[in-house]
């Protein structure tokens, strides 16, 4: 912070927090902190370099979204599959490639209890009990790091009123 003092002559002394003085007329001269500036355009840079990591991180992290997306069509087929016939093989198969999968960040939606919106997608309703429970599954969702890559698709209950 400066300081202003007014001195005899009608001239001002500017005092810098670092004590240094510097003599003035009208206006007070600007002592250009060279140091300072360093320090900032250093941090600057830091905080640069960090953000262009974590930016890389993401890319990274999320690259295979494409390709995973279109593995799921492979997914169902093997749901399918295994819902119509007990193959041991198949079964080894699917867990596989879902381990697979798993470790590149995907994620299973859950589909038994209550119906949430921004994970499950509603396709038919019946009535029941209780409003808002999933019935059934028609299609399995899935996130990728915590991302929403497929909603499941989901009959509801509503409310006999």
């Amino acid at each position: 912070m400066n300081k202003k003092e007014k001195i005899k002559d009608n001239k001002e002394v500017v005092v810098e927090t670092k004590e240094e003085v510097v003599e003035t007329n009208e206006e007070p001269k600007v002592e250009i902190n060279y140091k300072e500036k360093f320090l900032r355009l250093q941090a600057e840079f830091a905080n640069y370099g960090k953000r262009t990591e974590k930016e890389r991180k993401d890319l990274l992290k999320n690259a295979n979204a494409d390709l995973i997306s279109q593995m799921l069509e492979v997914l169902d087929n093997f749901d399918l599959a295994l819902k119509h016939n007990e193959d041991k093989g198949v079964k080894l198969i699917y867990d596989d490639l879902f381990r697979i999968l798993e470790k590149q960040g995907l994620m299973l939606i859950k589909t038994d209890g209550k119906f949430y919106p921004q994970f499950h997608e509603a396709i038919s309703q019946e009535e029941g009990e209780e409003e808002g429970v999933i019935l059934e599954e028609f299609q399995k969702g899935y996130l990728l790091n915590c991302k929403l890559l497929r909603a499941a698709k989901v009959k509801i209950s509503t409310s006999k009123e």
